[in-house]
């Protein structure tokens, strides 16, 4: 929860609490009428509570979502990234092993021609 949002709800309860206090003792109503308005206010409180932190629930499950997609979509792009990057290293030692057996292939003719001098 924000820190606004628990000021709130600390703000709310306190209030709720403070009213209770005056309720009883300013009552003009018997007993058992303020027990049932002191019910009705913390049944209020309790549901406005619940509708807080319902709300603040929601917030946070979407700003999850949000960083949950953000976060897929930047994997998606480096993995994309890295293929490509794959790809060009492969076509890199594909091209330096070609001309490596150009010349391991040039190297061995000129040994097979010194060979060939020398038994000659």
């Amino acid at each position: 929860m924000s820190n606004n949002t628990g000021n709130s709800v600390l703000a709310l309860l306190l209030g709720a609490a403070i009213g209770v206090g005056v309720g009883i003792l300013f009552a003009p109503d018997k007993g058992s009428k303020t027990r049932e308005k002191i019910k009705d206010g913390f049944d209020d409180a309790k549901d406005n509570l619940k509708h807080k932190f319902e709300e603040a629930s929601h917030q946070l499950r979407n700003k999850f979502s949000g960083a949950k997609y953000d976060l897929e979509e930047t994997y998606e792009d480096l993995v994309s990234n890295m293929s490509h990057k794959t790809e060009d290293v492969i076509s890199f030692l594909e091209t330096k092993l070609a001309d490596l057996k150009e010349q391991n292939a040039k190297l061995q003719k000129k040994q097979m021609a010194n060979q060939q001098k020398e038994t000659a």
